[in-house]
């Protein structure tokens, strides 16, 4: 791999306050990169894992499932407490939902989260086709690249696969079942206008999660909001996020 290559992990050492950031279904680290470079910048510890099946080919994504995912966010966790004292952990989309479920399983692990547009859960009923349809025809159009910003590119599949588009709503209901086990303070970055997840996930974690949410409304972004117009307020947010709930920044 180069250092250009999208599917390639990031791990910047920095001081005893980590990030790890997890990207989206379909995507790739890229979406995570520059935020986590920003990270670092500021004196984090910074981990951006590529998860299974991702930054391959969607046929291969198709025969991962979410524990697949989870184990990789997981280990990653694990790394990165080997090296600091507190630790941000911060999702994109389904991301979010593993973000979240780390901090269900490991809440003294987690210091905060840090959302952007996460997803748990959907009231798209083509959704109720597809633990049947993924027998039928292994994929269907992608859904990336729901970015305002012209130009930008974050490198996802241009195809969704069903196997692990099926797999993926199973997380969301592990998920979205347990919130009440969500111990650390939320960050929850939400762009008004999102061609790929609806409003319900937000409003979801906010009635449900066991612990404070602070949402910050996007205004100029769409989905993918880490390379959109509003990257630099997630970066400022999530930043004085990680000072307030983290542990000393520096």
């Amino acid at each position: 791999m180069t250092s250009t290559d999208p599917a390639r992990a990031l791990a910047l050492d920095g001081g005893r306050t980590g990030a790890l950031l997890l990207h989206g279904f379909t995507g790739a680290p890229a979406s995570m990169v520059p935020w986590g470079r920003a990270l670092n910048q500021q004196g984090l510890t910074v981990r951006v894992p590529c998860l299974p099946g991702h930054g391959t080919t969607w046929q291969a994504m198709n025969r991962t499932t979410w524990h697949d995912w989870y184990a990789e966010a997981d280990a990653a966790l694990t790394e990165l407490r080997d090296h600091c004292d507190h630790v941000l952990v911060a999702g994109l989309s389904m991301g979010g939902a593993l973000a979240l479920r780390l901090a269900e399983q490991r809440p003294d692990d987690v210091d905060a989260l840090a959302l952007v547009n996460p997803a748990v859960r959907s009231t798209d009923r083509r959704l109720l086709a597809v633990p049947l349809l993924r027998h039928v025809v292994p994929s269907i159009a992608g859904i990336g690249n729901d970015i305002k910003k012209p130009g930008v590119d974050e490198y996802g599949y241009d195809r969704t696969p069903l196997h692990a588009l099926h797999s993926m709503t199973r997380l969301w209901k592990d998920v979205a079942a347990h919130l009440d086990q969500v111990r650390a303070p939320v960050l929850l970055l939400r762009s008004r206008v999102d061609h790929v997840v609806d409003p319900t996930s937000g409003e979801w974690i906010r009635r449900h999660v066991g612990s404070g949410v602070r949402e910050v409304v996007l205004e100029n972004s769409y989905h993918v909001a880490t390379l959109d117009h509003d990257a630099d307020v997630v970066v400022a947010e999530s930043l004085a996020f990680a000072e307030e709930h983290a542990g000393h920044v520096r």
